[in-house]
């Protein structure tokens, strides 16, 4: 959420993004409208505190004068009745100030492009070479069931649509990437953390827009929880309600979990495969910093990720997201997407976001400067790993002839002996 501050002051810079982000800048005029509202409301439960305290004193001067009370505690009454529906009142008006408050998008980075969807996502680099395949390819789907490595026909009878067994050297696989990509991170100096996989709701209305509860999130049905779409959920509620000291930042984490989502939308869940499933493992990146450091931690954040992509040998892409397929609690973002000789085509597996202050704010998280001061700090995250995109990007990459997957050098400690899957 944005600082109500900022929207009172820099009225047009808020008015600003919120066109960029091609969003009605009308919803500033509704948040100041209410702002104001709710000062004059606050303000006359002020004024009527006041003439309480008044009251007060004139009752306490004609108890000790031996004089009846009786008319000034009628008085004291009424006055204590319109201070609770005055309140009632401001409290009402700030309710829907912050509903439409939070309705504003994170003030966006100068160098994000415009745009109005995916399609005008700006390519910033790309990395490795492309293979070239002197036989037919095939897609992951059909090397998976060739060799016999995962269930899809099981699992749907078992679990759904969007679902899985992995078997033998494909489920080895799975493993060795949780396991590289730990050793990774703990390499790099980041905390591990295991979270729990179901979050208070409250916690993921800081991270994410409420509208997206319907698209991706599975809730507890008479419990305010649901499951984590991804460990960045719960890692960012680690601090709730916490006052750090600026000694102490960056913190630095990473962590590995289960995620589940429903996936619910144009693309659907029903495409047999890897790609997209309703649940999947992730080693997750996440930063708690001072406002000054995000910039950088935004890049630190980056070369991890293509540090993983580069030890696997991946071809990749890094995209920078437009203003108009951005979240509305992204202050920056990129996409990294490996190549598939499949579609011809990148793919998205890891996001990179720089979020500011926007979700620490609604969650209480603050820096406590040397000299006592207190702001909110920054979040920033990015995905390290998901392990079934990542599986899905080897098996078509590093397919060959016979109808067997090397595996990449990198990971050969972990499989057990095996360097190529199917031999």
């Amino acid at each position: 959420m944005l600082d109500i501050a900022l929207v009172r002051e820099k009225t047009d810079l808020v008015k600003q993004n919120e066109q960029k982000r091609n969003r009605d800048p009308k919803t500033v005029d509704d948040v100041l409208s209410f702002d104001k509202k709710w000062k004059s409301e606050l303000q006359k439960a002020e004024q009527l505190k006041q003439k309480r305290n008044v009251v007060s004193l004139e009752i306490n001067s004609l108890k000790k004068a031996g004089k009846s009370g009786t008319a000034k505690i009628k008085e004291m009454k009424e006055v204590v009745e319109e201070i609770k529906k005055q309140e009632e009142k401001a409290a009402q008006l700030l309710e829907k100030r912050d509903a439409s408050l939070s309705k504003l998008g994170n003030i966006m980075h100068p160098k994000v492009p415009p745009g109005k969807d995916e399609s005008e996502n700006i390519q910033i680099k790309t990395w490795g070479k492309k293979p070239t395949f002197s036989f037919p390819v095939k897609n992951h789907v059909e090397l998976i069931e060739q060799l016999g490595i995962a269930d899809f026909d099981s699992s749907a009878k078992t679990s759904g649509h969007g679902f899985y067994f992995l078997n033998g050297e494909l489920a080895l696989l799975n493993q060795a990437l949780i396991h590289f990509a730990i050793e990774f991170m703990q390499g790099k100096g980041y905390t591990y953390v295991e979270p729990p996989l179901m979050i208070r709701k409250e916690v993921l209305q800081a991270a994410i827009d409420v509208a997206e509860f319907g698209q991706t999130i599975y809730t507890i049905e008479g419990e305010e929880l649901a499951l984590i779409g991804t460990s960045e959920h719960a890692l960012l509620g680690i601090h709730k309600d916490d006052a750090l000291q600026e000694k102490e930042l960056p913190k630095k984490y990473f962590s590995y979990s289960m995620c589940f989502r429903k996936e619910v939308g144009a693309h659907g869940i029903n495409e047999r495969g890897l790609w997209r499933t309703h649940q999947f493992n992730k080693v997750e990146q996440f930063i708690f910093c001072a406002p000054e450091d995000s910039g950088k931690l935004f890049d630190e954040l980056l070369q991890n990720s293509e540090e993983i992509l580069h030890a696997l040998g991946l071809p990749y892409r890094v995209v920078e997201i437009c203003a108009g397929d951005l979240s509305a609690w992204k202050h920056r973002s990129y996409d990294v997407e490996v190549w598939r000789p499949t579609t011809k085509n990148y793919g998205e597996v890891m996001s990179l976001s720089n979020c500011t202050d926007y979700q620490a704010r609604k969650l209480g998280i603050k820096v406590v400067g040397k000299d006592g001061s207190r702001k909110v700090l920054h979040t920033l995250n990015n995905t390290a790993l998901a392990t079934s995109r990542i599986m899905v990007a080897i098996l078509e990459n590093f397919q060959t002839k016979n109808g067997t997957v090397k595996v990449p050098q990198i990971l050969w400690p972990y499989m057990h002996g095996i360097t190529e899957i199917g031999k």
